[in-house]
């Protein structure tokens, strides 16, 4: 049987795609924390409070059990706090003053590195960039949507 022809636009696109991936789990380990953690204190820098483990598991699209683990780590070693929220199922998400020590050792300099290297783009690059990528992904989920008859 022969593999569908692949266009050299959609390799592209994949190698970027895992270089990008790359960079990320390489600077979770290089910062010292888990991947999860990681987008979990970058998530809690980056939004507006208060966020909730609900809230979170959607951000990241991460299983609940993969969110809930990482969480109750970050809170054994003081890192953050889970405290009731408006029912009794919420619970919000707060760094403690350890937690945010460790966020700005870690996701502030993802933050940081992710902010340079927009700003070094030429002016209206970084609008085009994200606009397309945004189209691409939309169109992406609607061919999905295609194939799978809605389901």
């Amino acid at each position: 049987m022969q593999n569908p022809p692949i266009d050299p636009w959609l390799k592209q696109y994949n190698s970027i795609l895992k270089e990008s991936d790359s960079f990320y789990r390489s600077a979770a380990r290089q910062l010292g924390v888990p991947e999860c953690t990681l987008w979990i204190l970058y998530t809690l820098r980056a939004e507006e409070p208060p966020v909730t483990q609900k809230r979170l598991c959607q951000m990241l699209l991460q299983p609940k059990q993969t969110i809930n683990s990482a969480l109750k780590s970050l809170e054994a070693e003081g890192s953050l706090t889970l405290s009731a929220g408006e029912d009794r199922r919420t619970r919000i998400i707060t760094l403690t003053e350890k937690g945010a020590a460790l966020a700005r050792r870690t996701a502030d300099q993802i933050i940081q590195a992710e902010q340079a290297a927009f700003q070094a783009m030429e002016p209206g690059e970084a609008e085009a960039f994200l606009r397309l990528y945004q189209k691409y992904v939309r169109r992406l989920n609607e061919e999905r949507e295609k194939r799978s008859g809605g389901r």
